[in-house]
């Protein structure tokens, strides 16, 4: 199991900040383009037991990605969880609190990935480092998000 966490500071209260995320759409938003990411269904605005439905290529392979939203708490945190994907497990937290500057967001990623050793060759090799990329473009992409809404 490996664990990913991001951590940073958005200009607007948790109440500004977590109807962003609680459109699904928005993804697209944040995500970096060489994803080609795309919404293909998803629940507005989403719950608990929400699906979501993606599409995405990854290094030239197409992905078919399915979550669950398995915990919702506005505006505070939720979790989702892969029901089917490119990873043997994905659990991603996401927690807003109030900071002095506004809201503080902290994304906690708990993945494995199949293939046993050939999956953690991987993982050396490029899946941590694009893991990172992802949520290091974030950081890039959020700081104008509740405006953006």
């Amino acid at each position: 199991m490996y664990v990913l966490e991001r951590e940073q500071i958005l200009p607007a209260s948790p109440e500004d900040v977590f109807p962003f995320f609680a459109e699904a759409r928005n993804l697209e938003r944040i995500t970096p383009p060489w994803l080609r990411f795309k919404v293909l269904s998803a629940p507005d605005p989403l719950f608990e037991g929400a699906l979501i439905e993606y599409r995405l290529r990854l290094h030239g392979v197409p992905i078919r990605w399915l979550t669950r939203i398995e915990e919702w708490a506005p505006p505070r945190r939720f979790v989702d969880v892969q029901l089917s994907g490119p990873y043997a497990h994905w659990h991603h937290t996401h927690a807003f609190e109030a900071h002095a500057d506004g809201t503080r967001m902290r994304d906690t990623v708990r993945y494995a990935l199949p293939l046993g050793p050939l999956g953690a060759l991987a993982h050396r090799a490029f899946v941590r480092r694009d893991v990172e990329r992802i949520f290091d473009y974030r950081t890039v992409s959020l700081p104008s998000m509740p405006a953006a809404r």
